[in-house]
């Protein structure tokens, strides 16, 4: 390839790097809130906390612990529905209850069959959410949360008490992954990075603007919102459950609803990625869901990560000072990680090796595609769950 055409296409990714800089919604700013002062009031909405777990007695007893812990001065009750485990996470979870001696505050569902055209974890939410209905719990909010999250003790109340005094029907945290391992500390900022930029965090929470998400690990959702949007069915079929259900919470009726997404400042995900292919299947079950199963967006999206990542630090390292606009593009580009870096407890020395991250990402991204044309698509939990294509 000419130096010509080397020298174009860093200008193009420079200006590519410019525009998401600054007309991306800031998506690069990874801060969490700043926690809301909470006095006194004359009542506290209830809550109810459902949480789906299969196969999670490695974990649940800490994230139950964490829940049934909570300082949450209104009504509080947690429901696990054990979606068919065969690991003992029922039992985990009750001995968890009974070790802060307080089994009332949590019941326990065993998961009815998966029916057809149901995801798995989103038919465990709806018996939860059934259990909460059926057996008359208070619950003017549902706490989404997943079996391997840990929650500081006051995590509720902010939930509550942000959603009450921005009027949001839906408020959700990014919890803060684990980032202790080698594979963890190089691969996960990444992965928070790149769903921010999908995602700018800005417009989700915008009215008026018709970008939504959600964190599935943690979202307190306004019962009479879900409700409103058809109910936790009306996403049935959804692998990615959370954007999901974001995107029905704030585009149900005629105009757009008020809902909040950010990074969490205290709550984290207690589930370990000590080897690179646990955060490779971790990508792959879901990427090609994304691109709606496309393979003319793979094919874009392909096109796009190389210009943006990888040409940068390509056309630098080819032309030396010839090649200045991929010399800025790459600068930039570890301008933009570094915040995430930070959020992380990480150096700002990771960010140049961004572009190697990417390319792990695109691995994972077409290991993805190739999955779902095996008829293995969106597996999780000894499960597949894309729907079959078309042949």
């Amino acid at each position: 390839m000419s130096a010509a055409v080397l020298f174009v296409l860093g200008c193009l990714s420079l200006l590519i790097w410019f525009v998401l800089l600054f007309a991306r919604g800031g998506f690069w700013r990874a801060r969490p809130t700043v926690p809301l002062v909470t006095g006194a009031r004359d009542a506290w909405p209830a809550v109810a906390a459902v949480v789906p777990a299969r196969n999670e007695a490695d974990v649940i007893g800490a994230a139950l612990t964490s829940l049934l812990k909570q300082d949450y001065p209104g009504a509080f009750h947690v429901v696990v529905v054990d979606d068919h485990s065969t690991d003992g996470t029922a039992d985990a979870a009750r001995a968890a209850a009974l070790q802060l001696q307080c089994p009332d505050r949590l019941t326990v569902v065993l998961a009815k069959p998966l029916p057809p055209g149901w995801s798995g974890k989103v038919w465990a939410q709806s018996q939860g959410i059934e259990a909460v209905r059926s057996l008359g719990l208070p619950a003017d909010y549902l706490l989404l949360t997943d079996a391997d999250i840990g929650h500081p003790p006051e995590a509720v109340t902010q939930l509550v008490a942000r959603a009450d005094a921005e009027q949001r029907d839906l408020v959700s945290l990014m919890v803060r992954l684990r980032c202790d391992s080698f594979w963890e500390k190089a691969l996960i900022p990444a992965f928070v990075f790149f769903f921010a930029k999908l995602y700018p965090f800005a417009w989700v929470n915008n009215p008026r603007n018709r970008t939504a998400a959600a964190a599935g690990g943690c979202m307190l959702v306004r019962r009479s919102a879900l409700e409103e949007a058809g109910g936790i069915e009306s996403i049935r079929d959804a692998l990615i459950d959370d954007c999901s259900l974001a995107a029905r919470i704030k585009h149900r009726g005629e105009g757009r609803h008020s809902i909040r997404l950010d990074v969490a400042a205290r709550s984290i995900s207690l589930r370990p990625y000590n080897d690179w292919r646990e955060i490779w299947n971790m990508i792959a079950r879901t990427a090609f869901t994304q691109l709606n199963y496309s393979a003319w967006l793979l094919a874009g999206t392909l096109a796009g990560m190389i210009v943006i990542y990888m040409v940068p630090p390509v056309v630098a390292l080819k032309l030396g000072p010839m090649g200045w606009p991929a010399w800025l593009a790459w600068g930039a580009m570890c301008c933009a990680y570094a915040p995430m870096l930070r959020y992380y407890g990480r150096s700002p020395l990771w960010a140049p090796f961004l572009p190697l991250v990417a390319l792990f990402y695109v691995s994972a991204t077409i290991g993805s595609a190739v999955r779902y044309w095996r008829g293995q698509g969106g597996q999780w939990k000894a499960r597949v769950q894309a729907p079959v294509q078309e042949r």
